[in-house]
């Protein structure tokens, strides 16, 4: 019976006549152990075209009797080859971005193709690089993660990378990036930045705190942009003119940078502090916050409550439990893949030249935070 395109047939091994093989084997090697024509073992390899079990069964055998591998990258340039999700993204490292990778491999995975984790180190030049290799590769879709400075530099970039892999048949995502414009050939999942730092301001100041000190502003980034616009926001719904807020920026959302900062301004009011709360940008620079409240033997909730943002997996183990905004970031790995290959499950490949979904953020209530005066 003809077996369906794309059906994968386990077939046993059989012993090697002659012993292990000392040269390269080639297509024509594996058509005349099978004794078959070549155009019939690209058909049986590819698994696009109908062929006979008896076929099937002969050249699966040749294949493993001879060791046989077809070369992937020639299948590629043929469209034959297995597809390729590629995901860059600043540092494996980073929890965030890990598990940005990890969405779009499980989702890639469960879609049949192969995933490819590239590390820019937040280089663009180093970017740019992987793009291109990516579309020499033939990737069927490129996903680039994280915040960026956007300014005209990047959106030349993005216009590049867009353009280049649709006209090499790919598919760019931007995943938590901004998109610099409507006619962009490129699919955008965010989540909803903005929202969630209004969110965990206004839970401070139903808690009564208007001394609001926020630490680890980066200027020019777009995910900082956002959160401290959502910052704002807060404070604005709850009638506090935002220049009543200290705004301290950073050149990092570490630890460092925020142990760094909360002992700037601890020292520059002797210790005693002229706020009630902090609000940092990033849980590691609320760690790093409330590690120097401790320093300067301030209590946190008691003296300074501090909540932070990412909901990182530390910051349930914190002393105390930090109050915290939580990012999707695996559903957005997972949705990421799932737009870029939903034309080709709908049969309208090519259809959508560009398309945006939002996913929600949401406070995640620990033990950071006390009520004024309680």
């Amino acid at each position: 019976m003809p077996q369906r395109p794309g059906a994968i047939e386990q077939v046993p091994p059989a012993r090697r006549p002659g012993g292990p093989v000392t040269q390269k084997v080639t297509i024509k090697d594996v058509a005349a152990q099978a004794g078959v024509s070549v155009a019939t073992v690209s058909r049986v390899l590819a698994g696009t075209y109908p062929t006979s079990a008896h076929a099937r069964t002969k050249v699966m055998r040749a294949v493993n009797e001879l060791d046989y591998v077809p070369n992937a990258h020639a299948r590629g340039l043929a469209g034959n080859g297995r597809k390729t999700v590629a995901v860059l993204i600043q540092a494996v490292h980073a929890p965030f971005y890990g598990a940005i990778a990890h969405g779009v491999e499980a989702e890639a995975a469960a879609c049949g193709r192969l995933s490819l984790v590239c590390q820019t180190g937040g280089d663009p030049d180093r970017e740019l690089a992987l793009v291109q290799m990516m579309r020499e590769q033939r990737a069927e879709t490129v996903v680039l993660a994280g915040g960026v400075v956007e300014d005209d530099a990047y959106r030349e970039r993005i216009a590049r990378y867009a353009q280049g892999l649709e006209a090499a048949g790919s598919r760019l995502v931007l995943c938590g990036r901004p998109v610099p414009s409507a006619d962009l050939p490129a699919l955008i999942v965010e989540y909803d930045n903005e929202a969630g730092a209004r969110a965990v301001t206004s839970h401070l100041l139903a808690a009564g705190h208007r001394d609001i000190a926020y630490i680890g502003h980066i200027p020019g980034l777009s995910t900082s942009e956002q959160r401290l616009a959502g910052f704002r926001a807060g404070l604005a719904d709850f009638g506090i003119a935002p220049e009543r807020a200290r705004i301290i920026e950073c050149d990092g959302l570490e630890l460092e940078y925020g142990l760094a900062a909360a002992h700037r301004i601890l020292a520059a009011c002797g210790g005693k502090p002229d706020f009630t709360a902090v609000f940092a940008a990033d849980d590691w620079v609320a760690t790093g916050v409330i590690r120097a409240l401790h320093d300067y033997g301030l209590d946190v909730p008691g003296d300074v409550s501090v909540v932070g943002y990412n909901d990182e997996r530390h910051s349930a183990h914190l002393d105390p439990p930090l109050t915290t905004v939580h990012i999707p970031g695996e559903e957005l790995g997972r949705t990421a893949v799932r737009m870029a290959l939903r034309d080709e499950a709908l049969g309208t490949a090519g259809a959508r030249r560009q398309e945006k979904q939002v996913l929600g953020t949401h406070i995640v209530v620990r033990k950071s935070v006390a009520r004024v005066g309680s």
